[in-house]
């Protein structure tokens, strides 16, 4: 596999990776780097308003400690009302957004090509921002080599990447149900209420933003911790501006809220 993955890179000039921060994407930068060099490898991060500060921070030292020449961009997609009104296809608009203002980074990098984190699980989820990929010749190399999710996580552990085993953590605007505007505001909300729970100790977490009332998702194996420390928990995340926070008695469900939509057209 090592070999497959290196002839993959090494037909290129050079890289842009669209580094999202996650261990998908660290895992493409962290190869470009080991096999294409310094030179050829250029990370590029959106530092928006619907990414964690502290995910920002683990690119910024990720990048640091592997010697990765990394670029922040601001984007600006909650300027645009096809994203902040929150439709089914919003990732898409936040990828064009994205993929647009890295653009401007390959102007300084003729020839390089640009490079995501999506790999074969991915196909199994509704993700409307592979449209924007496609459309901005955005290539994916571990969904190329058909490598997925566990696969993933054992190379990152193999390479040393220390956060190799962090949880998912989409973007804080997944937190929203589609049909709800987004905002500054819902975006720190979230954000605060997520780092309260990281705090007590949950390391995977989702709360969900439904205007005045938030739902807490933990793992299913965690949930009567959880309920134990939940008066406590309640308290501060009601102090953020919600009316109500409630359990989710279901769990944490990754894309739960694409559950609403018809994806299987009827």
């Amino acid at each position: 596999m090592k070999l497959e993955i290196k002839d993959w890179f090494e037909r290129f000039e050079g890289t842009i990776i669209a580094f999202s921060g996650g261990i998908d994407s660290a895992l493409v930068l962290f190869l470009s780097r080991k096999f294409l060099g310094k030179e050829r490898t250029i990370g590029v991060i959106s530092n928006s308003e619907s990414l964690k500060d502290k995910d920002y921070q683990l690119a910024l030292d990720f990048a640091k400690k592997n010697d990765i020449h990394l670029e922040t961009i601001y984007t600006k997609e909650l300027n645009d009302s096809n994203y902040n009104s929150n439709p089914s296809n919003r990732c898409y608009f936040c990828k064009t957004h994205l993929y647009n203002a890295i653009d401007q980074v390959k102007k300084k990098y003729p020839g390089y090509i640009v490079l995501n984190g999506t790999n074969k699980d991915d196909f199994s989820d509704y993700r409307p921002g592979m449209q924007a990929a496609d459309e901005n010749d955005v290539r994916s190399p571990l969904a190329d080599l058909g490598i997925g999710k566990s696969e993933i996580r054992k190379l990152a552990k193999q390479f040393g990447i220390p956060f190799w085993d962090k949880p998912a953590s989409p973007c804080l605007s997944s937190r929203i149900p589609y049909g709800n505007s987004i905002t500054i505001n819902k975006l720190e909300q979230i954000e605060k209420a997520e780092g309260y729970l990281n705090e007590f100790g949950f390391k995977n977490v989702r709360v969900r933003h439904y205007n005045k009332e938030c739902k807490i998702e933990v793992p299913l194996a965690e949930l009567n911790l959880l309920k134990d420390q939940f008066s406590e928990i309640e308290k501060k995340i009601i102090d953020l501006g919600f009316d109500t926070c409630i359990l989710d008695e279901e769990g944490l469900v990754s894309g739960k809220l694409n559950k609403v939509l018809n994806l299987n057209n009827g």
